[in-house]
């Protein structure tokens, strides 16, 4: 299952400084968006808005008919503003929302079964039905013989793996990856992405963040270049990629040749 998610009049400022500008973005269900762009520009912290872990300033994240960490209330003069829901109704949120890190954040004294099955026991799933399902996940992402393996005891790319498993473990409607292979070896690298390629087909709503041009290229229905905070371009890999209307653009995109 995937959802639609809708991004109005977003904008996060860190003292002076707009982080997220007023971007307003619609992605639909089931499709692959990548967001690139230099660095500052916005994108992990608007990644990290999508399931509130960066609360806005202003606007709204909206995934399919819910809105993301606050409600909006009309109070008796008639006003509305929106208010900050309360955490255990937003950890609710965030358990349709699955998110991979740029460093994996995996539990050092967990092993990888553990650490996939974790987030299910934790929303109420038994135990049992929760370590079946990290068994199959840590099988689709090629790491069945590693169940029972401490991070410590796997390469990054193997962390990684374990990180997107552990993203799908509760069936997300939609799952964000920020900068999944920045944090990686070179030669690591391709055995990430090809996971998230095999992601990419299943249909969940996906967000990426990326600096691998080559990858979006090939798996993304849709990109955003984003520069001091606000949406320079956008659309399909062969317009942004291939063909860029707008100089910034141009100019990221050939220093990653």
């Amino acid at each position: 299952m995937s959802a639609t998610i809708s991004i109005r009049g977003a904008v996060k400022a860190y003292g002076d400084h707009r982080v997220v500008d007023g971007i307003d973005l619609d992605l639909p269900a089931g499709s692959v968006t990548v967001v690139i762009g230099p660095s500052g520009s916005g994108k992990s912290t608007l990644l990290r808005a999508v399931n509130h872990l960066e609360p806005l300033d202003r606007g709204v994240v909206t995934i399919g008919d819910e809105t993301i960490g606050v409600r909006l209330h009309r109070g008796r003069d008639g006003t509305a503003r929106y208010r900050e829901l309360p955490e255990r109704t937003i950890l609710r949120q965030r358990a349709r929302i699955g998110f991979v890190f740029q460093h994996f954040n995996l539990f050092p004294h967990l092993t990888a079964l553990e650490n996939v099955a974790e987030g299910p026991i934790a929303q109420g799933v038994a135990a049992d039905v929760a370590k079946q399902r990290a068994r199959d996940l840590l099988g689709q992402v090629g790491l069945a013989d590693r169940a029972d393996s401490r991070p410590r005891q796997l390469s990054g790319g193997q962390q990684q793996r374990v990180a997107i498993a552990r993203a799908l473990a509760l069936s997300p409607e939609v799952v964000l990856l920020d900068e999944p292979t920045s944090a990686l070896d070179p030669e690591l690298v391709g055995e990430v992405l090809g996971v998230i390629r095999d992601l990419a087909a299943t249909g969940c709503t996906l967000v990426i963040v990326t600096h691998e041009v080559a990858f979006a290229r090939e798996v993304a229905d849709h990109v955003v270049f984003l520069d001091h905070g606000r949406i320079v371009e956008q659309g399909q890999p062969a317009e942004v990629l291939d063909d860029p209307r707008h100089p910034r653009t141009r100019s990221f995109l050939a220093r990653l040749r």
